[in-house]
């Protein structure tokens, strides 16, 4: 389905939804992979609010995204208990293996790195979470291995 159609769809089937915006954004990111900027005025509209109050929600919540992601998402937690735990240094080593810093992708568009600040898992910190997996205890190696699967798996479907 091609996207404006895709979008029409969406927007009539959320246009009468009391709170409709978050669950219509939603829906369009898991459809698109991202909210294209130009379908703002029209989300406006239908929602009965201003092109602000959308991009104020987009840019509200870090997982609505206005540009198209990675294959994959790599988030690196930075709460507390991960940073006591060796978080700053998996930082540093996700961006030094990846060559990008927070909210960018890879050149290769395989691989997009996000900051989260708790992934609920900190009694076995430090944590990233690939995708929808979340692993514990992660140190360098266990990351490069990581990154390593995903580009191995990107290689083999090119």
């Amino acid at each position: 389905m091609d996207t404006e159609r895709l979008l029409a769809q969406l927007l009539c089937q959320y246009q009468d939804t009391p709170g409709g915006l978050l669950p219509l954004l939603q829906a369009i990111q898991e459809d698109l992979g991202y909210i294209p900027g130009e379908a703002v005025p029209a989300i406006a509209r239908v929602m009965n609010c201003s092109a602000a109050e959308v991009h104020g929600v987009i840019s509200f919540y870090h997982d609505l995204r206005t540009a198209p992601g990675g294959r994959h998402t790599l988030q690196v937690c930075r709460a507390e208990s991960c940073q006591a735990t060796g978080g700053r240094e998996l930082e540093a080593c996700a961006r030094d293996l990846l060559g990008v810093d927070f909210g960018n992708t890879t050149a290769d568009g395989v691989i997009t790195l996000e900051s989260v600040y708790c992934l609920g898992n900190c009694a076995c910190s430090p944590s990233v979470r690939l995708d929808n997996d979340t692993y514990a205890r992660v140190d360098r190696e266990g990351l490069a291995g990581l990154i390593a699967s995903l580009r191995q798996g990107a290689e083999d479907t090119a």
